[in-house]
C-alpha cells in the first residue's frame, strides 16, 4: 500500500508494505504514480515508509522473480526509473525520510529526493551487485552527482552498507537525526519548506535566465508575507 497524506500544502507519500520491509512491486509502482499525481501541487512533497525498520529494501523479489525475459526486466526497469525522475522534477522541494534501512533500489529512491534525512541507526546501501545486478532506476548516475564518481563507483561496485553518520560525512544523507525525534524533527523541517519559498529557490538553483530569477525575488519583494515578516524584524531593531 502507498499512503498519501496532504496537510497545509505539505505532501507525504508513505511506502508501507510491513510484510516485505517495505520493497517495492509492480503494484506499487501503479500505486506510487496515483500518489505522485496526488500530490501535484503541493508546496513539498516527503518519501518515507512506514514503521522503523524499513525505508525502502528495493525491489519486491518474490514478486518481480516472474520477471524472466530481457523485454519484461527493462519495461519494470523504466517504468520505477521514470518514477524516480518525476520525483527528481517535482517542482517544489522534496525529502526522502528515511525512517530505515535503504537498500539497493531503496536507496536509489531516496536519492531521488532532494534531501535526504535519516535516523541515526539507519544504514544505506547500493547493494545491488550481491544480487548480480546493477542499480537501475537511475539512482548510479544520481549517486555520482552526490559523493562523486570514484566514491559512487566505490559503493556501488562493492555494495557496501554504511551508517547514516558515514553517509553525512560522504555527502548521500543531509541530516543525521536521533531516532528518538526522528518522526517530530522531519516533519518539522518538512513544514518549514512547505511554508517558506523554498519552491522558488529550488527553481533557481536549478538554473534559470537572470531575468526570471530577479523576476521571482520582485514579486516576493512586493507581497505581503515579506512585509509582515519585515516589520517584525525593524520593529525588533528599535
Amino acid at each position: 500500500m502507498v499512503d498519501l497524506e496532504i496537510e497545509e500544502g505539505l505532501a507525504v507519500i508513505t511506502i508501507d508494505r510491513p510484510h516485505a520491509r517495505n520493497a517495492i512491486s509492480l503494484e506499487t509502482m501503479d500505486q506510487l504514480e496515483k500518489a505522485l499525481d496526488g500530490a501535484a501541487g503541493a508546496a513539498a512533497l516527503v518519501l518515507t515508509g512506514a514503521g522503523d525498520r524499513a525505508f525502502v529494501s528495493g525491489g519486491d523479489l518474490k514478486e518481480l522473480s516472474a520477471l524472466r525475459t530481457v523485454e519484461q526486466a527493462s519495461a519494470m526497469s523504466l517504468r520505477m526509473r521514470t518514477l524516480c525522475d518525476r520525483i527528481a522534477a517535482f517542482p517544489a522541494p522534496t525529502v526522502a525520510a528515511l525512517n530505515g534501512h535503504a537498500l539497493g533500489g531503496g536507496a536509489e529512491f531516496a536519492v531521488a529526493a532532494d534531501i535526504r534525512l535519516a535516523a541515526d541507526d539507519i544504514k544505506i546501501g547500493f547493494n545491488q551487485v550481491a544480487l548480480a545486478i546493477m542499480p537501475a532506476w537511475g539512482g548510479a548516475e544520481r549517486l555520482v552527482e552526490l559523493v562523486g564518481y570514484s566514491k559512487a563507483l566505490l559503493l556501488a561496485g562493492t555494495g557496501r552498507l554504511i551508517s547514516a553518520t558515514e553517509a553525512e560525512r560522504v555527502g548521500l544523507i543531509d541530516q543525521v537525526i536521533p531516532r528518538a525525534s526522528f518522526d517530530q524533527q522531519w516533519r518539522v523541517i518538512a513544514r518549514s519548506l512547505a511554508t517558506t519559498p523554498a519552491g522558488r529557490v529550488k527553481r533557481v538553483m536549478q538554473g534559470v535566465p537572470t531575468t526570471e530569477a530577479v523576476a521571482a525575488f520582485a514579486h516576493l519583494w512586493v507581497s505581503d508575507e515579506h512585509w509582515a515578516a519585515a516589520d517584525k524584524v525593524m520593529k525588533k531593531g528599535t
